[in-house]
């Protein structure tokens, strides 16, 4: 188990990630390649449809200083710099994306053994901040995710949530959307030799009185290939395979059906990973 509580965004993150990650509805190719002088140069592309989306990102790592620069399809060029232990525990991160003159963002992060603490702040005239904060430890922890706007002078974003962890078992309940939605979650490892593990997680809206159902399960059937699968009560059913076919080099082949619309074609994706 790690050490510490982690940052809000850790609480329940090992549930959706086998409930949602590696999910694929459309067709998606990476490639990775790395130049004499350490930059590594990550093509992607993916077809939605009729459209095709693709960027081509570079990152750079110095000492404890990582630099990230995309670029995509629409002209958009995004950068990230991470400068990784300034001082102990603390992590800073600057991003802005061209053209858009707003999208300067200032985050810092400190890892404790007792707390985890996330806070950035747009770099604007009127900027939106944000802060998060977990304490307790890798057993249990209590946190809270605010963001404020300071030119309406307004909460846009009020989260809580809590966890409770051992070695097997990993359960959360956050309060989201200002006490709109409550969303509890399970994650259970069932057999570590096989990478066995069910989770399921149920969203409530109080607005609505709307209740969402997902449950999921992975099972390693060798060392190199896993599969999922997840059903949600709106009657949706997904499964995947996943393949390492070489090392960092994944193939994923996933799909979807309607069980309510049986005579609705089944969707399916794919993803390519190449990695050297």
């Amino acid at each position: 188990m790690a050490k510490g509580p982690g940052l809000y965004t850790d609480i329940g993150k090992k549930a959706r990630d086998l409930l949602y990650r590696d999910y694929q509805g459309d067709h998606k190719f990476t490639i990775t390649t790395y130049s004499p002088t350490g930059v590594a140069i990550t093509s992607s592309g993916t077809k939605k449809g009729d459209l095709f989306l693709a960027d081509v990102n570079a990152q750079l790592k110095r000492n404890n200083v990582t630099t990230d620069i995309k670029v995509d399809t629409s002209s958009n060029l995004s950068a990230t710099i991470v400068v990784d232990e300034p001082a102990p525990g603390l992590k800073a991160i600057f991003s802005f994306k061209v053209p858009d003159q707003r999208s300067g963002k200032l985050e810092l992060q400190y890892l404790h053994d007792y707390a985890g603490i996330s806070t950035s702040i747009g770099l604007t005239a009127n900027p939106i901040v944000n802060f998060s904060g977990v304490v307790g430890t890798n057993v249990a922890a209590l946190g809270t995710d605010v963001s404020f706007d300071t030119k309406t002078g307004n909460f846009t974003k009020c989260n809580t949530g809590i966890s409770f962890s051992n070695a097997d078992l990993i359960a959360s309940l956050t309060l989201n959307d200002k006490g709109d939605s409550l969303n509890a979650s399970y994650y259970h490892i069932v057999k570590p030799l096989t990478n066995t593990a069910v989770g399921a997680e149920v969203k409530h809206s109080f607005s609505t009185n709307e209740n969402t159902i997902t449950v999921g399960t992975q099972h390693a059937l060798d060392p190199l290939t896993t599969v999922k699968a997840r059903i949600d009560n709106l009657g949706k059913a997904n499964a995947l395979i996943q393949h390492e076919w070489r090392p960092k080099s994944l193939f994923t082949i996933s799909g979807e059906v309607d069980t309510k619309a049986i005579d609705e074609s089944a969707k399916f994706g794919l993803a390519l990973a190449l990695k050297p």
